[in-house]
């Protein structure tokens, strides 16, 4: 048997090389990766030894040769190709080794130029993985580092590869290929080219949306249906999912996650990692049914529950804290579909044995909010996508303009700021209550915001909870002022919102009328 190694990332590839010429294997190998091999006491026979060619333009040919894809590409089941082979004195390769010039690294980095991100688009090493894939019967195709201890273990119990294995790396090998070539295209068609400014230094400026989108995606599971029962649908994550993401998280108990579950999931998590206090979310069909900080998770639960206690029946409930055992027994009381935090202890866990049906999820979260983040926001449209970047604005205290002749006091000032936190996760048109740190009443997802309103002023009544000298949040501004005059007549005395309309000073005018303090964002959060 006979290995080819050539790779960029020389990660574990030593001890991989030992292994195989422990084996039997005979190694060739190119460039640096010869040296290193070679300098470890391997014997190893250069490319250029097999080719009888040199490694020429600066190493941009050396494997693009016959000698090299007649080897890979030969069916070892066909005469005339074995024929070929040796009329010219070819041999096979059965085992390839390769990891692609670092691209999207390279570009990755500040001030890249043109001429470095060039410089670093491998043109041999995709061809190589091209004809060992293709020829997957015959060739294995190892390209990552997670694949050497599988492929040892194999040849070690039978000598060779089976037909599985060969066939699953194969795979890999052309989504790597497919993810690489998405990079190059995915930067190439953003730069803006100034032919004037060329040069090995030129650092091209670049769109923030490229001429074309290559997304890539790994497939976490096939679920039972989609949104609804008749459709069909599947759960994919992020190549590199950022850490704290819904993507990163294991399932330690309960039924398998739903379609719906998982969305809700993500609404609710996103909302509650955004807290720095400890939080809890309470999520039902995409929205906030309730929302609390608290000195402890208990303490979250508790007000964030009494928000909307029939909402969050079969509700999605997310920690940013690790659930004890009075958090979790607290919470065992109700039907829920999805509990998540980031971890649970083990007293916790034994609260929910019982609850065989119950999921929980554990998902570790970073020190910062601001690294668990997606950057991108993608929406499917009739044979398109609508892409952004996400809305990850961030109110400081110092972003507010006071715009009314009463003034917040330092507590509603506060509150201002959790509502309008809970309001960019809430649909819109939204409203949100809020007064000592809990969402009061929530009103989601209406055509109009002064429909909005009433219905978290119903909210709010039906769960025995005054509005009394609440703080209420608007994701966007009041078109008329009829809908400050609902909240301010249900009892807030505190408003957010982002002001813009042609009519904000007939709005304001209504807030000294009212004798309420507002204050404007001058930032909207849509949430369709």
């Amino acid at each position: 048997m006979r290995a080819l190694i050539s790779v960029s990332d020389k990660t574990g590839i030593v001890d991989l090389a030992k292994a195989l010429h422990a084996l039997g294997v005979s190694l060739i190998s190119t460039g640096g990766t010869a040296k290193l091999l070679a300098q470890q006491g391997l014997p190893v026979t250069e490319v250029a030894e097999v080719t009888g060619f040199p490694e020429m333009l600066d190493g941009r040919v050396k494997t693009l040769h016959p000698k090299v894809h007649g080897g890979l590409l030969a069916r070892r089941d066909t005469p005339e190709h074995m024929a070929a082979l040796q009329a010219h004195g070819i041999d096979t390769i059965d085992l390839l080794i390769v990891n692609l010039y670092p691209f999207e690294a390279t570009v990755a980095k500040p001030g890249c130029t043109l001429a470095d991100a060039i410089e670093n688009i491998d043109i041999g090493g995709p061809a190589m993985v091209r004809s060992a894939a293709k020829n997957w019967k015959d060739v294995g195709i190892v390209t990552d580092a997670s694949q050497y201890a599988d492929v040892i273990a194999e040849l070690k119990a039978s000598g060779k590869l089976s037909d599985k294995l060969r066939f699953a790396l194969s795979v890999a090998a052309f989504n790597r290929i497919s993810q690489y070539d998405g990079a190059i295209s995915n930067y190439l068609s953003s730069v803006n080219f100034e032919a004037e400014k060329l040069s090995e230094t030129y650092v091209p400026e670049r769109a923030q949306f490229s001429g074309q989108f290559n997304e890539q995606y790994v497939k976490v599971q096939d679920l039972r249906y989609g949104e609804n029962s008749h459709q069909q649908a599947a759960w994919y994550r992020d190549l590199a999912p950022a850490a704290g993401s819904l993507a990163t998280g294991v399932q330690l108990q309960g039924k398998e996650l739903s379609y719906n579950n998982i969305a809700d999931a993500d609404a609710a998590w996103e909302c509650v990692k955004s807290f720095d206090s400890s939080a809890c979310v309470i999520v039902k069909h995409a929205n906030p049914c309730g929302v609390a900080v608290g000195a402890n998770p208990l303490e979250s639960y508790s007000k964030a529950f009494q928000t909307d206690p029939t909402s969050a029946f079969g509700g999605i409930i997310a920690f940013n804290r690790p659930v004890d055992k009075a958090a979790a027994e607290a919470v065992s009381k109700q039907f829920v579909e999805v509990l998540m935090a980031p971890d649970f202890s083990a007293e916790a866990l034994e609260v929910f044995k019982s609850k065989v049906n119950v999921r929980l999820m554990k998902i570790p979260l970073p020190a910062h909010y601001v690294d668990m983040r997606n950057a991108l926001e993608t929406k499917r449209v009739g044979s398109g996508l609508l892409l952004q970047s996400a809305d990850n604005h961030e109110l400081a205290m110092a972003d507010l303009k006071i715009v009314t002749i009463k003034q917040p006091t330092p507590e509603e000032l506060n509150d201002l700021l959790f509502a309008w936190k809970v309001a960019k996760f809430v649909k819109s048109n939204a409203i949100v209550f809020c007064k000592n740190g809990m969402t009061m009443g929530v009103g989601a997802g209406q055509m109009s915001r002064l429909d909005s309103a009433r219905i978290a002023s119903i909210k709010a009544e039906a769960a025995k909870l005054s509005l009394q000298h609440t703080v209420v949040a608007s994701d966007a501004f009041f078109p008329f002022r009829d809908g400050l005059d609902v909240v301010v007549d249900a009892g807030a005395t505190c408003v957010v919102q982002p002001g813009g309309s042609m009519r904000d000073q007939e709005v304001i005018d209504a807030a000294n009328e009212h004798g309420v303090a507002m204050v404007l964002t001058g930032v909207r959060h849509f949430r369709h």
